[in-house]
């Protein structure tokens, strides 16, 4: 009895789980394409579709009580600012210190950026990804609050000369897969797939033990099927993190997370910006120096001069992992279960493909939500219009 009570009670839980993430799906518009959900995405009907859904399980903040925290945003208080707007460090009434992030008026890009966050992160939980608390709609204030993480982002570190040789390797190689376990539930563990599609230094936070969580999820798609290959004619992410595939034919999978992971990697083993070393004339970028030094067997040259090199075994195996990441075609990319378990030693490594190196230029941060996105198999290749963030 006690067990036909238990069996009842988990399936009753699935489909209420079921449900709550239908009703997201619909909200974002990316598995019922229906009149009324298109309805609810345009214009001003989602905001109270927002404060009505009891599923989000998210705080519905004031925007007094968000004054009160932030101290009316001082500028004191300012952590950061980028094309959505303005994160400001607070601290709510129980003494709980947040970083809340404040869209811009004149943002509308943000705005897509806005929903896409409050509807994935609500669902979204794991140690490697950021904690959304809630958000806050009056008027025009749009304003999400997030845990606030004292080590900032992961770039702060990474590519400043006088705080770089606070991550030696043991922390940076506990960074490299606490990302990779991140990506893996995003691909693979959470209830709905998920590709990020900007997955970067900056958008990696750091809490008060350096544990890596991964933000930013206002350009991120979220998709029922396991295997997905979408076709976009807009192009929205961050220049030398684009796979191929993106940057020149509009098309991404999880694979493009792949990538961009790769790149990510290969950033924290040498402390080099992947578009740093084209500026000083030397390489191409960063993938070409480490196939380079790969191809003469000089891997570790790639390591960061600023630290130690505690363990050459286990930073080879890092950069052989990340090689592994860039290949093109993208079919030849490891998926994220085999990444990790790559970098934990717990499965053996293939030889890399010699990957195809794009020159692309730094441009100003600035992105465009991606539009007429064709969900499905891919073999043409549409013309593409790439934007910078």
């Amino acid at each position: 009895m006690l067990f036909s009570v238990c069996v009842f009670s988990l399936c009753k839980w699935r489909a209420k789980k079921r449900g709550n993430l239908c009703k997201i799906s619909r909200l974002l518009g990316l598995v019922d394409t229906s009149e009324k959900s298109a309805e609810l995405i345009q214009g001003k009907a989602w905001k109270e579709q927002l404060k009505q859904d009891d599923s989000l399980e998210l705080t519905i903040f004031s925007f007094e009580s968000i004054l009160l925290a932030t101290n009316k945003f001082n500028t004191t208080s300012k952590l950061g600012q980028g094309g959505f707007g303005s994160v400001y460090k607070g601290k709510l009434k129980d003494g709980k210190e947040v970083a809340v992030k404040r869209l811009s008026s004149t943002s509308a890009q943000g705005i897509e950026e806005f929903k896409n966050e409050i509807l994935l992160l609500s669902k979204l939980q794991h140690r490697n990804l950021v904690k959304l608390m809630g958000y806050c709609i009056e008027g025009e204030e749009q304003i999400l609050v997030y845990e606030y993480l004292s080590n900032k982002s992961l770039d702060t570190f990474l590519f400043d000369s006088g705080k770089k040789a606070e991550l030696d390797w043991g922390k940076r190689f506990q960074i490299i897969q606490g990302i990779a376990r991140g990506l893996l539930y995003l691909h693979q563990d959470s209830c709905l797939r998920v590709i990020h599609r900007d997955l970067k230094v900056s958008n990696i936070l750091l809490d008060e033990k350096m544990n890596p969580k991964i933000s930013d999820f206002g350009l991120a798609r979220m998709f029922e099927s396991p295997q997905v290959l979408v076709n976009t004619h807009k192009i929205v992410g961050t220049l030398g993190y684009m796979s191929p595939e993106y940057a020149m034919g509009g098309i991404f999978s999880e694979r493009s997370d792949v990538y961009s992971f790769g790149v990510l990697l290969l950033e924290i083993v040498s402390g080099k910006k992947n578009t740093a070393l084209c500026e000083q004339g030397q390489h191409l970028n960063l993938l070409s120096y480490a196939w380079q030094l790969w191809s003469e067997g000089k891997a570790m040259d790639l390591m960061d001069e600023a630290i130690a090199v505690s363990s050459p075994l286990e930073v080879t195996r890092c950069i052989h992992v990340g090689l592994l990441c860039i290949q093109e075609p993208a079919t030849d990319r490891p998926n994220m279960w085999n990444v990790v378990l790559m970098l934990s030693g717990e499965s053996d490594l293939p030889q890399p493909g010699q990957p195809i190196f794009i020159f692309q230029a730094e441009k100003p941060n600035r992105s465009i939500p991606a539009q007429q996105e064709s969900i499905g198999s891919v073999n043409t290749v549409t013309n593409t219009m790439v934007a910078g963030r």
